[in-house]
């Protein structure tokens, strides 16, 4: 958004702001690429960079008086609680589906368990390509008679 004190053309702002995050999003994938390749090295940055950031925002934090004890728990729960990231973070997804499904966890399967999975879920996407390639072969069929 142009600034009302500033002579820049309207979008001008928008425009940087798209450069800048096209510029970062562009290193990432490059930056990912390349620490692929060493995945203890890739995990112990990560590491830092998430510990530094923890240490920013507890640093941070500290600067308000009211945010020690119970407040921050508080305050931090209604954040995890209103973004959705409480229960996905520190249950996750795949316990939750399993819960409903009423399945076994993971550690609790047999290894015959998770073969017999692992070949229900290839019969079925092996019926799904089957269904994909009929449909296919219709559509190429009503093509050459020019329907």
């Amino acid at each position: 958004m142009a600034s009302f004190y500033t002579a820049e053309p309207p979008g001008y702002t928008d425009n940087m702001v798209k450069k800048i995050v096209s510029f970062f999003d562009k290193l990432e994938d490059k930056i990912r690429a390349r620490l692929s390749h060493a995945p203890i090295f890739y995990a112990l940055i990560g590491a830092v960079g998430i510990i530094l950031m923890w240490k920013g925002v507890e640093e941070t934090a500290g600067l308000f008086p009211w945010l020690f004890g119970p407040a921050s728990f508080v305050l931090g729960a209604l954040i995890l609680l209103m973004s959705g990231l409480l229960v996905s973070f520190f249950i996750g997804d795949s316990i939750i589906i399993s819960g409903f499904k009423k399945e076994k966890k993971l550690v609790e399967k047999s290894e015959l368990d998770i073969l017999k999975a692992e070949h229900q879920q290839t019969k079925e996407i092996v019926a799904k390509l089957d269904h994909l390639e009929k449909d296919i072969h219709d559509l190429k069929g009503d093509h050459h008679r020019g329907l």
